[in-house]
């Protein structure tokens, strides 16, 4: 899940730069818990603890690891001042998802806006995806965040994301709002990453 928050809207199908990739953007929200059973643990071993007060190394290790594949960047320009009163603000909660006393993936809900509360980060570490580890790991995230005065729970995702991620949040509860079409610098090109990483999205012309 790609952290594009509404504020950051441009105009819908905007004209096709060759120098820019073209992104589709969906809001999803619920307007309450799911009624509906969820998933039991995939596998042994799974634990979820939150890191309070996390250090930066570790932080930007689970923003690296998780968002390379699909390009997350944002966070990378943050300064290290900027980054930190983010992560250690006590409405941001920084979940960890571990398998056998390994980091599998990593949530963040963001309570700064409570009672409207957004899922800001989802995502697992490539060494764990297609072990259904993402549904079960969704689940306990939805509760977590119903599990205080909670009255919206938003998220969004994009094409840039994981092929199941939409389908996933819909699975998990959430109701897509709207899709939203923007036009965004390539940070392979911009040198913030490698311009190997990601090959399902085609690198913008130079």
């Amino acid at each position: 899940m790609s952290p594009l928050s509404p504020d950051s809207l441009c105009l819908a199908d905007p004209p096709i730069r060759s120098d820019r990739l073209r992104v589709i953007v969906s809001y999803l929200q619920m307007n309450a818990p799911p009624h509906r059973r969820f998933l039991p643990p995939p596998q042994p071993g799974l634990v979820v603890a939150r890191a309070y007060e996390p250090t930066l190394s570790f932080y930007r290790y689970l923003y690296h690891t998780v968002g390379e594949p699909w390009l997350w960047h944002e966070r990378r320009l943050m300064s290290d001042e900027t980054l930190t009163a983010i992560i250690r603000n006590p409405q941001v909660e920084v979940w960890v998802l571990y398998r056998r006393g390994t980091p599998a993936g990593f949530a963040e809900i963001d309570r700064r806006d409570a009672p409207w509360v957004y899922l800001a980060y989802f995502g697992l570490i490539p060494d764990f995806i297609g072990q259904k580890l993402g549904p079960w790991f969704l689940d306990w995230i939805v509760a977590t965040a119903w599990a205080s005065d909670t009255v919206l729970f938003g998220v969004n995702t994009c094409t840039f994301d994981h092929p199941k991620a939409y389908n996933l949040y819909c699975r998990a509860g959430f109701t897509p709002l709207r899709h939203v079409t923007r036009l965004v610098k390539d940070p392979r090109r911009e040198g913030i990453l490698p311009q190997n990483i990601a090959p399902h999205i085609p690198l913008a012309d130079s």
